[in-house]
């Protein structure tokens, strides 16, 4: 069993290695578990990210190494009945290693090479560690002196300390990153700083910062190693039910006159009061402009956004198109998009979850209609659109929080994009719902921080918000959950008073 395992150990090394070497963007491990995530259901990739919330790529990694260990050791205990069988077992891992990578978005014959190496080599390490005499009797190597206790030991070090050095070497060689992060930090922008606009905070400790630091902001797609595109080599393509198809540069883009808007961006995954929301300043070319130089014809209802790793989105012609900030961004925050958050380039359309609109490294934007085509995730069982939900979330006090009796200062966020809120009610218990105080909303586009000032009597209670945005709709009750199209429910927290 050991032999096994450190076979397959050294066999993805060396992929780890060649997959440095030829500088591709991800390994078969990586390859593999991004192929689970295209075949996995919607529902059960729903209930992954709740249940590990965004550690799931972390995770799923884990998943995919732990089988491999899980793979070596029961090649191992079949290489002891018959030496083909673990021939077999290894190669047919490599299989699907070289499946994975050639089903990724533009992949080449390169791209299968790793796969092929970690093969050659697991096969080559278990034969070595098992020392075959070049029969299939599984007592010729047993009765050798060479394979002893003490030589299969310093052999399984030198295959650890060797599959150590090869996947170290593979991490040193992959310099592709590095490269593209040089030439991000080196990108200079015509666009303005982020500064957080005054009277946006309610002073409430603990509330989510009005702006969202980049380091915390969300990410949830499907990409495990995210796509490394240069903007020298980034090309856009506009095309479909248009007049004049266009095939952008990032160096067009710069040319064009920028927009910048703050848009509160949140996930059709986040539960009621969930972290899956986060409000930046974007900067970018408006899409609106780039369509009407297209011509988009009349009986286009859709865009169908594609990103380089393959991922699509479809997004209502009309959210494109009207008094929205909907843009091609460039910039996050004042600076040029983190490589995690779509660069070069990706989508920001305020108002809708980005499931339907928020494409990471955007390559191509087709003008369609929604009978014409489906896109990821509908394909999965969600809503071809989807506007995003009046909802509020209490960040402050937390549930199980003690407090002592007295003022407490309860606070959170509420968020409607597009709409903006009009208006946040907090509910003690069973009580009336009772006004709070807003901070400044300088647009529909993004959250509102408030604030509550509760007097407290000791005792356990519970809080509960709901907002009111500004079409005069009051924030759905409802328990509803994410799938198909966004959570619907009130946000309550249970908290002990003491007499303090």
């Amino acid at each position: 069993m050991l032999a096994g395992v450190l076979a397959v150990a050294g066999g993805v090394a060396a992929s780890e290695a060649v997959s440095g070497l030829l500088h591709l963007r991800a390994s078969p491990v990586v390859a593999v578990a991004e192929e689970i995530i295209e075949i996995t259901p919607g529902g059960i990739a729903e209930w992954f990210i709740h249940l590990v919330g965004r550690n799931d790529k972390h995770f799923l990694i884990a998943g995919v190494l732990i089988g491999l260990v899980v793979v070596g050791a029961a090649c191992g205990l079949a290489a002891r009945r018959r030496r083909a069988w673990g021939v077999l077992i290894l190669g047919l891992v490599g299989l699907v290693g070289v499946i994975g990578e050639k089903t990724r978005a533009h992949a080449t014959i390169l791209d299968t090479i790793p796969a092929i190496a970690a093969a050659l080599v697991s096969i080559t390490l278990l034969n070595w560690l098992l020392n075959w005499a070049g029969d299939n009797n599984p007592k010729a190597y047993l009765n050798d002196a060479d394979m002893s206790r003490r030589a299969f030991l310093i052999r399984s070090g030198m295959v650890a300390a060797g599959a150590v050095v090869l996947a170290s070497t593979g991490r040193f060689l992959s310099h592709s990153r590095d490269a593209l992060e040089a030439a991000r930090r080196n990108l200079r922008l015509p666009v303005r700083a982020a500064r957080e606009p005054a009277g946006v905070s309610v002073g409430v400790a603990g509330v989510s910062p009005w702006l969202t630091p980049i380091g915390d902001f969300y990410r949830i797609d499907t990409s495990l190693a995210p796509p490394l595109l240069n903007p020298k080599d980034w090309q856009l393509r506009i095309h479909g039910m248009v007049r004049k198809e266009l095939t952008l540069s990032f160096q067009d883009l710069l040319s064009r006159d920028l927009t910048d808007a703050w848009v509160t961006l949140c996930c059709v995954s986040n539960n009621v009061g969930g972290p899956l929301i986060g409000n930046a300043h974007w900067s970018g070319v408006r899409v609106a402009d780039l369509l009407t130089e297209a011509g988009v014809e009349d009986r286009a209802d859709a865009v169908l956004s594609t990103s380089t790793d393959g991922w699509t989105a479809g997004t209502p012609i009309e959210a494109l198109t009207d008094d929205r900030n909907a843009m091609l961004a460039l910039a996050m925050d004042g600076q040029p998009l983190p490589i995690e958050h779509g660069f070069p380039v990706r989508m920001v359309v305020p108002g809708l979850y980005g499931f339907v609109s928020a494409t990471k490294w955007l390559v191509d934007l087709e003008v369609t209609q929604f009978s014409k085509f489906t896109a990821y995730w509908t394909d999965r069982g969600w809503s071809a659109q989807a506007p995003v939900k009046t909802s509020s979330r209490i960040d402050v006090p937390r549930s199980g929080n003690r407090v002592g009796a007295g003022t407490v200062p309860v606070g959170g966020v509420a968020w409607a994009q597009h709409r903006g809120i009009t208006a946040v009610e907090v509910r003690v218990d069973d009580g009336d719902w009772q006004p709070a105080t807003l901070g400044r909303e300088p647009t529909i586009d993004s959250w509102v921080q408030w604030r509550f000032e509760w007097q407290a009597s000791a005792g356990d209670h519970t809080l509960t918000v709901r907002a009111i945005d500004g079409d005069g709709v009051v924030q759905s009750g409802a328990d509803v959950g994410v799938v198909p199209n966004g959570a619907e429910g009130y946000h309550s927290v249970s908290v002990s008073v003491d007499n303090g």
